[in-house]
C-alpha cells in the first residue's frame, strides 16, 4: 500500500515491548506504540521514519494479535454482531531534531453475524495470524465486515489518506491522487476521504 505514495521506502521491524499498560486506554496504548516502533529506528539525515500501529477496541478492550487458534475464535465471537472500533496511530520521525509528527486514524467496524462454522473454516486456514483482532477485512471466502463506514485502508493497517496527510504536513509532496489510487487497489468507493484530505481541497 506504501507504493501507492510514490515515494521510496525501505521496511524496518522494530522490536519493542508492546505489552500494554494497565492505565492505558486504546487510543493511548496505540499511539504509544506507533512513537516507540519510530523510536527503535533510527532516522537519518535524509530518512526519515514513518512508524504505525494498528489495534482494535472492542468496549474498551484491546484485541491484539491472537496467539493460537483457540483465541483467535474466541475474538472473532466477541465480535460477532457487533460493532468495535480500529485505530491506527501514525509517527513521522526525523533525524535533525524536528518534532515528531504524529496521526490518529479511528474507524467503526460492523461485523456480520457469521456461523461458528464460518469461524472454525476461517481460523483453520490460518488466516488470522498477525492481524489485530484476528480477521482481514479483505478476506474474500469470511468477509467478516458488515460494511465500512470510515477509512477501510485502515482497518487494513495503514490509512492511506492520513498518511499523504502527515507527510504533506512534514513538506513531502507525494506524486499521487492517493483517494483515488487507493479506492483503485482496494476496489472500493470511499466517502470519507473528502473530510480527510479537507486541508488538501482548501488550498
Amino acid at each position: 500500500m506504501l507504493k501507492l505514495l510514490g515515494i521510496p521506502f525501505v521496511s524496518h521491524p522494530a522490536d519493542i515491548d508492546e505489552h500494554k499498560n494497565g492505565i492505558e486506554n486504546p487510543r493511548a496504548y496505540v499511539e504509544r506504540m506507533a512513537f516507540e516502533k519510530g523510536e527503535a529506528v533510527p532516522a537519518g539525515e535524509d530518512v526519515v521514519v514513518l512508524s504505525a500501529d494498528t489495534i482494535v477496541d472492542l468496549d474498551g478492550r484491546v484485541l491484539g494479535k491472537p496467539g493460537d487458534d483457540a483465541q483467535a475464535e474466541e475474538f472473532l465471537r466477541l465480535m460477532r454482531g457487533r460493532t468495535h472500533r480500529v485505530h491506527t496511530a501514525l509517527s513521522l520521525h526525523f533525524g535533525n531534531g524536528d518534532p515528531v509528527l504524529s496521526d490518529v486514524c479511528l474507524s467503526p467496524v460492523p461485523m456480520r453475524a457469521y456461523a461458528d462454522a464460518e469461524i472454525s473454516a476461517y481460523v483453520a486456514r490460518g488466516s488470522y495470524r498477525d492481524k489485530a483482532g484476528g480477521y482481514a477485512i479483505q478476506d474474500e471466502a469470511f468477509h467478516p465486515v458488515e460494511k465500512v463506514p470510515g477509512c477501510y485502508a485502515n482497518v487494513m493497517g495503514l490509512p492511506l489518506c492520513h498518511v499523504y496527510r502527515l507527510l504533506r504536513q512534514a513538506g513531502f509532496a507525494p506524486n499521487t491522487e492517493i483517494a483515488r489510487d487507493c479506492q483503485r487497489y482496494n476496489g472500493i468507493c470511499c466517502t470519507v476521504y473528502p473530510l480527510i484530505l479537507q486541508v488538501e481541497q482548501d488550498e
